[in-house]
């Protein structure tokens, strides 16, 4: 089952485990990118980001086939991707359904060139917007937070810079 949805460009660090994991309880993170599923040294990285929690860092494809075996299992994990547009192609595209997860927290988006500035290490470019926009549109509530206890406002507030 997933009990959190969260965006985060850092993916697994000591801040999703240990204050995130407060929020939510979670026996497991499930990471989605193709490029740190594809690469050992990352992989490993992550892994050992969270080393009492079971941690998988899967490629889009794995997690579409193992998307159903997750919705099943007791163990509650936190469901994490780099960026909104894997966020969007699993909750929209994909059509994946997280238990009662209605919600998405957006966490850091490192500032890069063609991305508009929302916040304190939040920054996102037009295709991201489109891709909060499309997961808004979907039924989820899409809401900046880096850490649990510091809110810097929901994607409806945010989503008129970028023509919404």
């Amino acid at each position: 089952m997933i009990s959190f949805i969260r965006i985060d460009d850092r993916m697994i660090h000591g801040q999703t485990v240990t204050r995130w994991a407060v929020e939510y309880p979670c026996d497991g993170i499930i990471a989605v990118n193709d490029a740190a599923a594809s690469n050992p040294v990352l992989k490993s990285a992550y892994k050992s980001a969270a080393p009492d929690k079971k941690t998988f860092v899967w490629t889009m494809d794995h997690f579409k086939e193992k998307a159903q075996t997750v919705l099943d299992s007791k163990t509650r994990y936190f469901l994490i991707t780099k960026n909104p547009v894997d966020m969007a192609e699993i909750l929209v595209n994909f059509g994946f359904v997280p238990n009662d997860v209605k919600k998405v927290i957006v966490g850091p988006c490192n500032d890069r060139p063609g991305a508009v500035k929302i916040g304190n290490n939040q920054s996102i470019t037009q295709e991201e917007a489109q891709a909060l926009e499309d997961i808004s549109k979907a039924g989820y509530d899409v809401e900046f937070r880096l850490i649990p206890d510091k809110p810097v406002g929901s994607w409806e507030k945010f989503r008129s810079q970028f023509g919404f």
